[in-house]
């Protein structure tokens, strides 16, 4: 019989601490952030998805189309293609395909790259309903920046 009270004894004080840390935490002010209104600030290291680099001196990408990036991604998300315009010293990129569904962001592709042509892009809320929305045209997106 005292075992009896004795667990409820310690329900009850089980039941007292627990509310105890409920009704302290109540008063203390919200940490949370409710995302879709407040947007935390992204922290300078953030590593997105990669992004072609504009070259201010060309006008366009830095890409030589050597495909160390290529060759140094394990996923095997990234697909480039070049041409050698008539006259050129150096290959043209005309394609830069990356399937970030396979894209595990290790990073070896940007640390491959000779003329530091990659870098990381700050998108962070990416969001679609089919696989083809995370299939980018990296040539296609620089075009498109401002």
């Amino acid at each position: 019989m005292t075992a009896y009270f004795k667990d409820i004894l310690g329900g009850a004080w089980s039941l007292a601490v627990g509310l105890s840390i409920t009704l302290r935490y109540f008063f203390k002010p919200v940490v949370t952030k409710q995302y879709p209104y407040e947007v935390l600030p992204i922290p300078p290291r953030y590593r997105g998805h990669i992004d072609l680099v504009y070259d201010e001196k060309t006008g366009s990408d830095r890409c030589i189309v050597c495909g160390a990036c290529q060759k140094a991604c394990p996923s095997g998300c990234i697909a480039l293609a070049g041409e050698k315009p008539e006259g050129a010293k150096q290959k043209k990129l005309t394609t830069y395909e990356l399937d970030f569904t396979k894209c595990s962001l290790c990073g070896l592709c940007v640390e491959a790259c000779p003329t530091d042509a990659l870098a990381f892009s700050k998108d962070y809320n990416l969001a679609g309903f089919n696989a083809e929305e995370y299939r980018f045209d990296l040539v296609k997106r620089l075009k498109e920046r401002p």
